[in-house]
């Protein structure tokens, strides 16, 4: 269809007024202005929400300690049980149902909830005491341990979803059903980037050896009610790690800027036409990815990296889209800048024979992560860079399905399990909160998800309760009403 006439076929007879009314008096006033010398270009009109780059004018509300954040989110619910808080008192209590005075009512998912009994299942793996601070950390994790001086344990987290897709949802946008924005857009639309070459907030998602079934949906780093230019970025593991990036067969650079140019001329005549602010941040979008045409291949080619980094990583990271190789990645984003960082791996829900599930996670993750930490604290990073660990829930400390002795299951628990942070703004070597004799229930300092994106937003310099955006007559926030900052975790 001719897209003049289609044009006039969407013009309400009030529209064509209304256009009329604005170009009778914008030729006035150009006829005025021009006649005393004065006449100019009307202004482009700004997206709301700033600058992608600079953020939001008023922000940091105060000084912040850390300047970006990597989140490595360990989708599926890590055991706390099996990694990061010791119960061994529980072998006396092995096959024993879970008490009555311990459950006191609480819910159980579909999948325990109707088992005849829900055996005692004590960790198979042996815990030991580490560092100065003398945390206790997993067998499984021999590299975590190595650096438990440098990261702060909360083992009191808890959050109020039992199922993964909400407590993801919940953990990330502070509300259990989508359409709220991530913690990452928040904080890329507050803060925006120091690179303007590279979104203000990427992601990788990577799957070890232990498969991974449960999804993961862009809404975990999805924009929500803000503009589309504050999501996440999502990085593949092909020879495109952002898809549609390249310019297509024939198309050259020249032609490319040439192509956008002209495109932006037209998207701006619609934004002053319609005032719709997403058409600018189409615009934002497009200027965004032909620089980082440029900018993404110097950062994913990894044969610049030492044969040291490589084997600090351990033997993953020479392959890409592996937790290891994404590791490596997020400290070369960190170094040029971008503002949040995301890393999901998957496969940690292991509802049947975890012993043998969670040793292979383990060998995925405990290497880089603790890579990680120390790489970012030699480069003079770890400083200004806020580093989590964690995932939506732990597990629980009865087995699901049977019981032997060597193997056995654990289903979701949200009653409490373990995070820990390492750098900017954190006291390093800490622990904080602590759980009952079968870590159930929360016995000291319990710490919501809220309190958690509270204090990973104060690091940031920003007051969560400041960092609001109004949508449908409500100014929302990402701790919605709740969340008290952790303050026995800052330096």
């Amino acid at each position: 269809m001719n897209p003049l006439n289609e044009q006039q076929l969407m013009m309400t007879r009030r529209h064509f007024f209304g256009l009329s009314s604005l170009g009778i008096g914008t030729a006035a006033l150009v006829s005025l202005l021009t006649e005393s010398g004065r006449a100019m270009e009307l202004p482009v009109l700004l997206p709301q929400g700033g600058d992608q780059e600079v953020g939001q004018p008023q922000l940091p509300h105060f000084a912040p300690k850390a300047k970006r954040v990597i989140y490595l989110f360990q989708a599926g619910g890590p055991s706390q049980l099996d990694l990061f808080d010791p119960k061994p008192h529980l072998e006396k209590f092995r096959g024993q149902d879970l008490p009555a005075s311990i459950r006191m009512g609480q819910r159980l998912t579909g999948m325990t909830a109707y088992q005849s009994s829900l055996p005692t299942a004590p960790s198979k793996f042996s815990f030991a005491q580490h560092g100065r601070s003398g945390a206790h950390v997993s067998e499984l994790l021999p590299h975590t341990a190595k650096v438990v001086d440098e990261i702060s344990f909360i083992r009191s987290m808890h959050t109020e979803q039992i199922n993964h897709d909400p407590a993801q949802t919940f953990s990330l946008t502070g509300f259990q059903l989508a359409g709220r924005p991530s913690l990452g857009a928040w904080a890329a639309y507050g803060l925006g980037s120091e690179n303007k070459d590279l979104p203000a907030f990427i992601v990788m998602v990577s799957v070890g050896r232990n498969g991974g079934d449960q999804p993961l949906y862009d809404r975990l780093w999805g924009s929500g009610f803000l503009a589309s230019r504050y999501q996440g970025v999502k990085f593949h593991n092909g020879p495109d790690p952002v898809l549609y990036l390249s310019n297509p067969p024939g198309i050259n650079r020249q032609m490319r800027r040439q192509f956008l140019d002209n495109l932006s001329e037209l998207n701006q005549s619609n934004a002053r036409e319609f005032g719709d602010p997403e058409i600018l941040s189409r615009v934002a979008q497009y200027e965004m990815a032909y620089r980082m045409q440029a900018s993404v291949p110097e950062l994913t080619d990894l044969s610049t990296e030492s044969e040291r980094t490589f084997e600090r990583y351990g033997p993953d990271s020479r392959r890409a889209g592996t937790f290891a190789s994404n590791c490596i990645l997020a400290r070369r984003l960190a170094e040029r800048g971008v503002r949040f960082i995301q890393l999901f791996h998957r496969g940690w829900d292991q509802h049947g024979d975890l012993p043998k599930n969670i040793a292979k996670q383990c060998q995925d993750t405990d290497q880089p992560s603790a890579a990680l930490v120390m790489d970012l604290k030699e480069r003079g990073l770890l400083d200004d860079t806020l580093v989590i660990w964690g995932g939506e829930f732990g597990r629980t400390f009865y087995s699901q399905g049977k019981l032997t002795a060597d193997n056995y299951g654990r289903d979701h628990h949200p009653r409490c399990f373990t995070v820990w942070l390492a750098g900017g703004g954190i006291k390093p070597g800490t622990s904080i909160g602590e759980t009952d004799e079968f870590s159930y229930n929360i016995a000291r300092d319990p710490v919501h998800v809220h309190d958690l994106n509270a204090t990973i937003l104060h690091c940031l310099g920003v007051d969560h309760t400041q960092l609001t955006y109004k949508f449908q007559g409500r100014h929302f926030r990402l701790t919605d009403v709740h969340g008290e900052v952790v303050n026995k975790l800052l330096a």
